[in-house]
C-alpha cells in the first residue's frame, strides 16, 4: 500500500461501497428511482391481478406499496448517513425482487 499524504481521503470512489449515492447522497435519488419503479412494478401487478393463481399479484401490489412507504419512512426518520442509504437501497431491491417472483409466479401458473 502506497503512503497517503496527511488529511488524503482513503476512500476509492470506483468500490461499490465508496460509491457516493451509498455514503454521501440525501437518499431523494433513491426515492426518486423507487418511485418510478414502484409506479412501472404497479402498473404490470395491477394489470395481472384476474391471472391466476388468485391473490398473488394483489398481494405483491400490497407489499410493493408498503415496501415503498417503508422507503418514505426510512428516509424522514433515519438519521443521515450509510445506514439510511443502505436501507433505500435494500428497500428498492425488496420490490424488485416482490414484483420480479410474482410476475413468475403468475406467468409459470398461466404457461402451465
Amino acid at each position: 500500500m502506497r503512503d497517503q499524504p496527511k488529511g488524503e481521503d482513503l476512500t476509492d470512489p470506483t468500490r461499490l461501497r465508496d460509491q457516493p449515492s451509498l455514503t454521501r447522497s440525501s437518499g431523494a435519488i433513491w426515492l426518486i428511482v423507487g418511485g418510478i419503479f414502484t409506479a412501472i412494478a404497479l402498473g404490470v401487478l395491477i394489470a395481472m391481478v384476474q391471472l391466476p393463481p388468485p391473490g398473488v399479484a394483489l398481494v405483491a401490489a400490497i407489499v410493493v406499496a408498503a415496501l415503498y412507504l417503508g422507503m418514505l419512512w426510512v428516509r424522514f426518520r433515519v438519521a443521515p448517513g450509510r445506514r439510511r442509504l443502505g436501507l433505500l437501497a435494500a428497500g428498492m431491491l425488496s420490490i424488485a425482487a416482490v414484483a420480479l417472483a410474482a410476475t413468475l409466479i403468475v406467468a409459470w401458473s398461466a404457461s402451465a
